[in-house]
């Protein structure tokens, strides 16, 4: 019960926290990979000393004058690493940059072209929008035989501002982590971002079946809020517990895993935090908030 007393408290961390991140994506954007842009990443590796980042950059600037060179670390191998990013190149371009790498291994190479990633980019904001509209149909029509005192499309309602919050809270993350640490956003971020989604309203639909069930084993016994603050009660372990152990094998393998795979569960552990957060202290709070505004009308 004290969730549902307290959500004012948590609306107001989770105010901040949302409008922290569109303050950031507004001033700074996001920093999207080639996936979306078209160009070339290179990820090369050094066994022994790697040359210096200067003169890295100096020998690919004829190909490209617009080249980025950065400095990375496989934790597996204990190598040092350059992750190069650069325009679309052709075969003779290709072979002059490896050369230009100098005895480094090249661990991948890929290059997209500027009308792929323009459709990838489409097709990432396309697939976000069909999930969630899927996810808040499927939510009114399992709860449709639920009219009181909550009509079944506020559920709808409030997954909706559940999963706005979970997929605004990640995206403004890496928009400040792009702006400082030069991490990018690519079709493994918005397939992350896809699982948050279908994390968060699975820990969601579990709270608001509790709600359902108990409005109809013992309706109007502990009044709605009181419903509401016994089902997060009786589901909050489970919830916590769920997302914890997944959380603690996410963090094992941002840590152990290699460089290719560390952003994609960074955003995977900010993401089911922020769903486990909202299913908890926003989503099922938000029904007694709604169904006290309808009460004042």
């Amino acid at each position: 019960m004290w969730v549902v007393n307290n959500r004012k408290l948590f609306y107001t961390f989770s105010g901040l926290l949302v409008l922290a991140s569109f303050a950031s994506f507004f001033f700074w954007g996001v920093k999207p990979g080639i996936d979306f842009t078209g160009g070339t990443l290179i990820e090369v590796s050094y066994s022994g000393a790697r040359p210096e980042l200067s003169s890295v950059a100096a020998a690919l600037a004829p190909i490209d004058s617009a080249v980025s060179v950065r400095p990375s670390f496989d934790s597996q191998t204990n190598e040092q690493e350059y992750i190069v990013r650069m325009k679309a190149i052709d075969q003779n371009e290709k072979a002059a940059t490896i050369a230009a790498l100098g005895d480094g291994t090249v661990k991948s190479f890929d290059s997209i072209g500027p009308v792929l990633g323009a459709e990838a980019l489409r097709k990432a904001y396309l697939s976000i929008f069909l999930v969630i509209l899927a996810i808040v149909l499927y939510i009114t029509f399992a709860f449709r035989k639920v009219s009181e005192p909550v009509s079944s499309w506020k559920y709808g309602l409030t997954a909706i501002i559940a999963l706005a919050h979970d997929v605004i809270i990640p995206v403004g993350a890496f928009s400040i982590l792009g702006h400082f640490a030069g991490y990018e956003v690519d079709t493994l971020f918005v397939t992350a971002l896809l699982v948050v989604l279908g994390f968060s309203v699975h820990d969601t639909i579990v709270v608001f079946d509790r709600v359902r069930e108990n409005l109809h084993t013992a309706p109007g016994k502990d009044g709605f809020a009181g419903t509401v603050g016994k089902s997060v009660s009786q589901t909050f372990t489970r919830s916590i517990n769920t997302s914890l152990t997944t959380l603690i094998a996410l963090v094992v393998l941002y840590i152990l895993g290699g460089s290719a795979t560390q952003h994609f569960t960074l955003a995977l552990i900010i993401g089911i935090a922020a769903g486990t957060y909202s299913s908890i202290f926003i989503g099922s709070p938000l029904l007694v908030t709604l169904e006290q505004w309808q009460k004042r009308k």
